[in-house]
């Protein structure tokens, strides 16, 4: 298992999308508790589906081991699938935040 087909991707999308955050849109995202409840609400849908299609037992969806890291937790998920749907579901969030319209700042005089 070399990983290089989707365990690098996925962790290099994980590090592209807090490094847009923290070194670019500075969305302060990652600070509200609106988003951690929306992550946990999308990793609660993620699971089932995520385990019914790739079940080792009846697959929907089948890997090329010598591409992943071999690590499949719970109900036979690739770790990898968390780690691209993180990405892209935290990308989505920020770009939303992003181009949210701002309440203008009061003047302090």
């Amino acid at each position: 298992m070399s990983g290089l087909g989707y365990t690098v991707p996925a962790a290099l999308s994980v590090i592209a999308v807090c490094a847009l955050e923290l070194g670019v849109l500075r969305t302060g995202l990652f600070r509200k508790p609106a988003y951690w409840i929306s992550m946990a609400i999308v990793l609660g849908f993620q699971i089932p589906v995520d385990g019914w299609l790739t079940k080792l037992s009846a697959p929907i969806v089948i890997y090329d081991e010598q591409h992943t890291s071999g690590i499949r937790f719970p109900f036979d998920i690739p770790v990898e699938d968390f780690l691209f749907g993180w990405a892209m579901v935290t990308a989505v969030l920020l770009l939303w935040e992003r181009q949210r319209p701002r309440a203008p700042k009061e003047d302090a005089s």
